[in-house]
């Protein structure tokens, strides 16, 4: 299950294809010629129960013939495996013990049965003494979750490998759940922490099973644009060595970036929409799609008005390389959702900016928790006078 170095575990690459499978904006001769290769994969690596789960949800054709194959095939193995796991328990030690359960744990993983995979990965735990092992079993139930996008599965998984950490643990381990949880809040809207988590992985990346590492370089800078601030983005990501040579590999991310950065919105823009097809048909990314162009969008104008007090919205439009009537429409929005702080001057044609004071907004919250401070006191020492 373990991906070597540069090689992605071959389940997850399978959950793509399904997951491009479900997209309409998907050719259908590319459907053809991926439902080819998924039929390929299933068959080859006799996984019955995950083809039984398909065949029902009419994503792939019943082929009785090679169903029948794939549970002769299962059924032998798990017989062996049982054998095995038999032979161990009456004339081996503990170790080998756990090597025969945990075989059979991989077998389960292998042939694409959740709940079983699942079961027998906790009767391999119960016999696991050791923490490093514990958590290679936990990054096994990870990849499960992550296969069939069990949000529930992997932050209960991610809570116990913390804990199991506090007893031990080598960094190596600790900094591939690094990536495992930001992959985790990424796919669960939680930008920031994400961003957060992926930074701190890149110089020690090792998690090729999840994604290769040009992957992992797109999640981060797409993570961190919207996260970070300007200076924080040029330190950690426009000038980050590990980025650099890798982000001219991915088509647009680095004119996506480094135009935000420069300010050039009109190649910005054109990068973006570069961008949008690849981030829609990543299936982390996908339900997140629109929310993550709006907030894009929002760092993007926030940063364009940031430099006036006031601008004409043809100048606006003019630096974008879009219409007035679209910016007009765009900001509108963004004005309305509080997301920008400007209002709109449609007579003169202008965009006055009304950033709130920074000082002036501390010392409100301070004067609001000071009365908030005084008011608990006040009802603690009526109580101690009583």
């Amino acid at each position: 299950m373990e991906g070597e170095e540069g090689t992605q575990q071959p389940q997850l690459v399978l959950a793509h294809k399904l997951f491009l499978l479900a997209q309409p904006d998907v050719d259908d001769i590319e459907k053809v010629r991926i439902r080819d290769e998924v039929f390929s994969f299933i068959t080859t690596h006799d996984m019955a129960p995950l083809y039984e789960n398909l065949v029902a949800d009419k994503v792939l054709n019943l082929d009785q013939n090679a169903l029948d194959s794939m549970r002769a095939k299962i059924e032998d193995e798990l017989k062996k495996l049982d054998e095995k796991i038999a032979d161990a328990e009456e004339n081996l030690g503990e170790s080998e013990v756990r090597e025969a359960h945990l075989a059979k744990s991989l077998f389960y993983i292998r042939i694409g049965d959740k709940e079983k995979a699942l079961e027998q990965l906790k009767l391999t735990e119960s016999k696991t003494v050791a923490v490093g092992q514990k958590m290679d079993l936990l990054f096994h139930t990870l990849q499960i979750g992550f296969f069939h996008m069990d949000f529930d599965l992997i932050s209960k998984s991610i809570d116990k490998a913390k804990n199991l950490f506090e007893e031990g643990g080598d960094w190596e381990r600790k900094n591939r759940l690094k990536v495992y949880e930001g992959l985790y809040c990424m796919s669960t809207r939680n930008f920031k922490k994400a961003a957060s988590l992926f930074l701190d992985s890149i110089s020690t990346f090792t998690t090729y099973e999840l994604f290769p590492y040009d992957t992992f370089i797109f999640y981060t800078v797409l993570t961190s644009i919207i996260s970070l601030d300007r200076v924080s983005l040029k330190q950690k990501v426009v000038d980050a060595p590990e980025i650099l040579t890798v982000i001219g590999k991915i088509a647009y991310l680095s004119d996506f970036l480094n135009s935000l950065y420069d300010c050039q919105y009109k190649s910005f823009f054109t990068a973006f929409a570069g961008l949008t097809k690849r981030i829609k048909l990543d299936r982390y990314l996908h339900p997140h799609f629109r929310y993550y162009m709006r907030e894009i969008r929002t760092v993007v104008y926030s940063q364009f008005l940031e430099s006036y007090k006031s601008v004409t919205i043809e100048a606006m439009a003019k630096a974008f390389g879009v219409s007035v009537d679209f910016i007009d429409l765009e900001l509108s929005r963004f004005i309305a959702a509080g997301k920008l702080h400007c209002k709109i001057d449609k007579v003169a044609g202008i965009l006055e900016t009304n950033r709130p004071d920074a000082k002036n907004a501390l010392y409100q919250s301070t004067i609001k928790q000071g009365d908030f401070l005084l008011n608990r006191i006040q009802k603690l020492s009526r109580v101690i006078d009583l």
